[in-house]
């Protein structure tokens, strides 16, 4: 006999039943359920109580399945639900529903490129140090999608890979197509917004992270993204970026990456990810040079309006002074203006230079000392080597050498934490905050404490 609807097979189903269990049990389980859904894989079925609920799961699911599957020569999966559970869900249902048409409306009508408008082409200041990062960066910019797909800018931290990296995407939302979709990113908050997606408190807000994910990431025409060496020690992070890389650009859209290693440097990156990288034009920023130096302070304060009161002597002194990136130079600048309005110099001469940064430089003679100068410099003092110090040797005396050089390179060094940590064999960001914590508040009261972190200071 062929089965033509939904109530056919429930009635045929308690039929088989009825036949299979003692009266009392069908009176009692079966005789006071019915089935509310029914799709090509799922029957749910309404039952009266929670112990129903239970008692079908526990002791009879078995029986159901192979019943329908008699019935229909379908493998069903079953699912048993109280009146109580429909209602939510189907409130939950048109929540989620208009909360997915409010995501698109966000998306569609509200996109934010999250760029920022003052870094542009106009003001990067181009040496022989970051000539060709520029060129190339202009290339993609002109043609986004065509040229160099991924562009991956690396080198130090502070150099102007953030800065080329807006420029590119302010290029192109100036300069092209209105629809283009622009977004530029960091790795923490690509990776945030991926985890949002696993620890959502219930399948609604699971799927409305996904849905936002999706539009954010994937519906876009030129993804930026910064800081790609953070995603090391993210498996899951990275297997989402290796199929968003693989999407976008599958549909030719641009990739801009940024990191502070070259490619074949990420060792703790997937390999596959590594692969991609490179196939297109890795480019590398060195630390401006002198003459760089030169003409970034002078354009700098020419934007400040305090160029025509600055002599040639004082520009070369903050020049030799602030030579490990442009940040450095950028908050000399800073400093000597905010000097300058409270004194108000006829001349911006060498000895107003020096009188305005004397403090500045005192502080900032630290920041020239890269975390691997701290490392030797801690490790000679605590007497173990380099390798057993970003290794996973976990004495006492080990640990707290670690420690101290982690402090150090918070407080003379402007890594951040996740920065820190892949320095030190790939330790996790809370690891080298606590590690600062801890010494921080050692400092409070612990006078021997400060006396060695005073020495090793002096040997850097």
């Amino acid at each position: 006999m062929r089965i033509l609807n939904t109530k056919d097979i429930w009635d045929n189903f308690l039929d088989i039943i009825k036949e299979q269990v003692n009266p009392v049990s069908f009176n009692t389980w079966f005789k006071t359920i019915s089935i509310h859904k029914m799709t090509a894989n799922e029957i749910t079925i309404l039952v009266p109580l929670f112990i129903h609920k239970t008692t079908l799961s526990n002791f009879y699911y078995e029986m159901i399945e192979e019943t329908f599957f008699k019935l229909t020569g379908v493998n069903y999966n079953i699912e048993f639900v109280l009146e109580d559970e429909i209602k939510k869900e189907s409130d939950s249902l048109e929540q989620l529903q208009n909360q997915v048409v409010n995501n698109k409306e966000l998306i569609n009508n509200e996109f934010e490129t999250q760029l920022i408008s003052t870094l542009n082409f106009e003001n990067f200041v181009v040496g022989e140090t970051n000539r060709f990062a520029k060129s190339a960066a202009l290339a993609v910019a002109e043609n986004p999608g065509k040229l160099y797909n991924p562009l991956f800018i690396y080198g130090k931290s502070g150099i102007g890979k953030t800065h080329l990296m807006h420029a590119i995407g302010n290029y192109i939302v100036s300069n092209k197509d209105n629809t283009l979709k622009v977004l530029y990113t960091t790795t923490e908050d690509f990776r945030t917004d991926f985890v949002n997606i696993s620890i959502a408190p219930d399948k609604k807000a699971s799927f409305d992270y996904a849905t936002y994910f999706q539009n954010k990431y994937r519906n876009i025409d030129v993804l930026i993204i910064d800081d790609i060496q953070l995603l090391v020690g993210s498996e899951k992070t990275q297997d989402e970026f290796f199929n968003t890389f693989n999407i976008l650009q599958r549909k030719g859209k641009q990739i801009i990456i940024s990191s502070d290693s070259s490619p074949e440097d990420l060792k703790k990156i997937e390999e596959r990810l590594r692969s991609r990288f490179a196939m297109g034009l890795p480019v590398d920023i060195f630390p401006p040079d002198y003459e760089l130096r030169c003409k970034i302070v002078e354009d700098k304060v020419n934007r400040l309006n305090i160029g025509s009161k600055m002599t040639k002597e004082a520009i070369e002194y903050i020049a030799n002074n602030f030579d490990n990136n442009v940040r450095s130079l950028e908050g000399a600048i800073n400093r000597l203006q905010a000097y300058t309005v409270m004194c108000v110099p006829e001349k911006i001469n060498l000895e107003f230079t020096v009188e305005a940064l004397k403090d500045y430089i005192n502080s900032n003679i630290y920041m020239m000392n890269d975390i691997s100068n701290i490392q030797r410099a801690v490790a000679e003092y605590y007497s173990i080597t380099v390798e057993v110090l970003k290794g996973k040797n976990r004495s006492k005396n080990v640990a707290f050498a670690r420690q101290v050089a982690m402090y150090l390179s918070r407080i003379l060094t402007d890594e951040s934490f996740p920065n820190i940590g892949l320095e030190f064999g790939g330790k996790d960001h809370t690891t080298v905050m606590y590690a600062y914590e801890k010494i921080a508040d050692e400092l409070k009261d612990n006078n021997q404490l400060k006396e060695i972190i005073n020495e090793i200071k002096t040997k850097l």
